[in-house]
This record gives structure tokens, sequence and C-alpha cells, in this order.
């Protein structure tokens, strides 16, 4: 290990040397082929020179930054966005958005009629979810809603908590949301593919999953069940869209489906109307309804996203933004695989080739998670690539091994790229 902490330093020292060499050799040859310029320009190359070494010196202290793959913040889409220019700008009036109400003839009063409107065309069009006889309620990003999903499922006489489990590995968040409050409704028990009691219980399944990006169906096998599905990532930059879901229960995010993470906008599909009206009161309850123009702007965005595949006459110079999303995640993960190629100390998981029924083409999901295992001598995987300064998430968070790191692959792209060159070097090391 000490042999390795001495390595990756003295790699930047070498660089610093040889192009400082070689920018004296460049000065050099100036000197003997034109003599008298020498005499001219010679403090202007001085200056190259000197610029040069400082650049280098600049490149090697950012290297000693850490960088934060921890979080799955979605900064890899404001690329397309600039681009996009004045087309989802929407200007709001002072007097908009002063009532609680937006439809008080819908069982969710708050539901925008425009947001729920490019909802249900962007599913129309993408194919990825049935829209047709199910009730949309709008929450403050997904994590409300499956909040709200478990209280309009769980029997407040029940006597006791409904059990509340998920395959792992799991989503990190879900132990979190479900202990915080320390409900007398439900409780977290764990991995549901361990679960075998006679008894209620709530399953969530993740699809494709975070963190391991796998296609998931439901594992417990037993009566009283109840499933909510997670559909978070099931658009077509990130899996193929082989079939158009029909659960009881469907919970999306703008978060994730366009990249806007700070309007704090999610949506669910609900089959039964009780279930969607209890999940309404939840959020009345708990935050009286959902921010007005955040919806607005969600709307404008989505109904942009739909007009880049319907309008294309208009998008000339601008790629469709699914295809945009697919072409930036498949390009992330050549290279992620490329760089853990390298050695033996990194393996990934493998996804099979299907035909995404949207897009028409062949390809393997590619999460904007991987779910990285350390090999070899290396039993601690977030604490191993923390010394590196690549900050990620441990497997023990997810209900599996300290060997595993959940690394988002969605942020800045100078960030990524960044990231696999450490993690290149590192990969090719004969011991970590």
């Amino acid at each position: 290990m000490m042999r390795n902490q001495k390595f990756m330093p003295a790699i930047k020292h070498l660089l610093v040397i040889s192009i400082a060499i070689n920018a004296g050799l460049v000065l050099k040859l100036l000197h003997d082929n034109n003599g008298h310029e020498w005499a001219t320009n010679g403090m202007n190359e001085v200056r190259v020179a000197k610029d040069v070494f400082h650049g280098v010196q600049n490149l090697s202290r950012a290297t000693d930054q850490y960088i934060n793959l921890d979080h799955g913040d979605p900064t890899m889409y404001e690329v397309y966005w600039k681009q996009m220019g004045d087309r989802t700008t929407l200007v709001l009036s002072g007097w908009q958005s002063i009532s609680y109400f937006s439809d008080t003839k819908n069982h969710c009063w708050f539901l925008e009629p425009s947001f729920a409107n490019a909802v249900t065309r962007l599913h129309n069009l993408v194919g990825n979810a049935q829209t047709r006889s199910y009730h949309i309620v709008v929450g403050t990003g997904s994590t409300q809603l499956f909040q709200a999903a478990l209280y309009a499922l769980c029997p407040s006489n029940a006597p006791e908590p409904m059990s509340i489990v998920s395959a792992a590995p799991f989503y990190s968040s879900y132990p979190l949301i479900i202990d915080c409050l320390k409900s007398g409704l439900y409780k977290w028990k764990g991995d549901a593919s361990k679960f075998n009691k006679g008894e209620p219980y709530i399953e969530l399944v993740t699809s494709p999953n975070n963190p391991d990006g796998s296609i998931r169906q439901a594992v417990v096998n037993g009566s009283g069940g109840i499933l909510v599905h997670d559909l978070a990532y099931y658009w077509p930059q990130y899996t193929p869209i082989s079939f158009q879901a029909d659960h009881d229960i469907m919970l999306f995010t703008v978060s994730k489906s366009t990249g806007h993470a700070g309007i704090r906008i999610g949506w669910a599909l609900v089959k039964d109307k009780e279930v969607a009206k209890k999940m309404t009161k939840f959020i009345e309850i708990s935050s009286i309804g959902v921010s007005k123009d955040s919806q607005l702007r969600a709307a404008k965005i989505l109904d942009v996203i739909a007009d880049t595949y319907e309008h294309t006459e208009k998008f000339d110079k601008v790629k469709p933004f699914f295809h945009y999303g697919n072409n930036e995640m498949a390009r992330r993960w050549k290279q992620l695989r490329s760089a853990v190629n390298k050695g033996q100390t990194f393996s990934l998981p493998d996804f099979p080739v299907e035909k995404c029924n949207f897009s028409g083409q062949r390809f393997g999901t590619q999460p904007a998670f991987a779910w990285l295992k350390c090999e070899k001598a290396v039993n601690d995987c977030e604490s191993f690539l923390r010394k590196h300064k690549i900050l990620t998430r441990s497997g023990t968070q997810f209900g599996s091994s300290k060997r595993y790191v959940r690394i988002s692959l969605i942020s800045h792209k100078e960030e990524y790229d960044e990231f696999i060159q450490r993690l290149s070097l590192l990969s090719s090391m004969d011991t970590p």
C-alpha cells in the first residue's frame, strides 16, 4: 500500500520534469536555428515555457481534489439543456399560483392540468408505462410519493406495523425513510429474498434497480403482499423499453428522467382510485400540496422533450433528448468498462442486450449508477477509493457487501473524465 501511495505523486513529478525538459529543448532549437530571433523574442518564449510549467502544476493540484460520486446529482444533462436556449423558458406573472388549488374536480386537487397532460403525453410517446385508466398523483419528488404510498397502503387499525421489504441490493434511502419517523403503520424488514413470514407485507420493486442496474421483478412468493414499483430509471437513455409497465402503483421522477433534480417533482400512476385519494391526503397533510411553479416548469420541459420527436422540424440542430441521453450514457459506460478492464482490481456487472421498442435499437442497460466490485486484496472498496480521493457509497448501505460501491455516472463531464483517469491508473496497478 505504501508503495502505491508514493507511486502516484511520483508520476506527477516526472510529468512536470518531462514537460520542463521538452520546453527547454524547444527553446534551444529556437536559439540554434534563429539566433537573431532569439535575441528579440527570447523573453516571450520563456514566458510560454513558464506558462506550460505552471499549467502542469495546476493539473497536478487538480488531481489532489476529491471527486464526489456518492450522490446521483444529474448535472450531466446541463450541457443538453443549455443548447436548447429559450425553448424551455417559462415566464410566470405575479398573479399566477396564488391559490392552493389547481383542479378541484380532480381527486389530486393540487395537480396542475398542464403537468398531468405532459406526463401522459410523454409516457404515450416513450411507451414505458400505461396511463389509460390510471390516476396521477404529483409529489415533491418520488421520495414523498413513496411515503404517500406506504401511508395509503398500510391499514391504520392493524395490530402490528406492516413489513416493508426490498431485494438486496436495495435503494439505500429506503430503510432511512421508513425508519425516520418510527411510524406505527410500517417497519423496515430488509432483504425481500430473506422474508418468509406469513404476514402482510409491501415489497418495493425498483427497476432498473438502484444501485446495480438489474431489471427487477417481485421476489417474495407469499400471499397478502402489495407491490410498489419504483420506475425512476425506466427511460430509454438508461435501458431498453421492452414492455409497457402496468403495475398497480408506479413511481417516476423528473430528476432522473430529464435531469432537473432541483425542481423536486415526481409523479405516481395509480390504478386504484381510493389508494390515489389516500396518497393525495398524505401530501395534503405533509406539505399542503405541491409547488405549482415547479409543476408548470416541469410540464414545459416534458412537452419540449416530446416536441423533439413529434416536431423535429423545429429542432434541426439539436438531438432528440432521449437519443442524446442514450449516446452519452453509452459513451460513459464504454469509458468505465475500458478503465476497469485494464486490470483485475475491479469488476462490473454485465447486462443482457435487448431491443428498445422506443428507439428500435438493441443495447444493454446502461444505468445511471455503476455497481463496482473491488477484487483481489481489497476488502473495503469505499475506503480504498476514498484514499484515492474518490467518494462513493458503500455496498453496506444497500444491504450488500463492503466489497461493492455505488458510483454515480451522471455528473459533469469534466468530473467524470477525471474519475475515469484515476480509476484507469488504479486498475492498472498489480497490487492495490
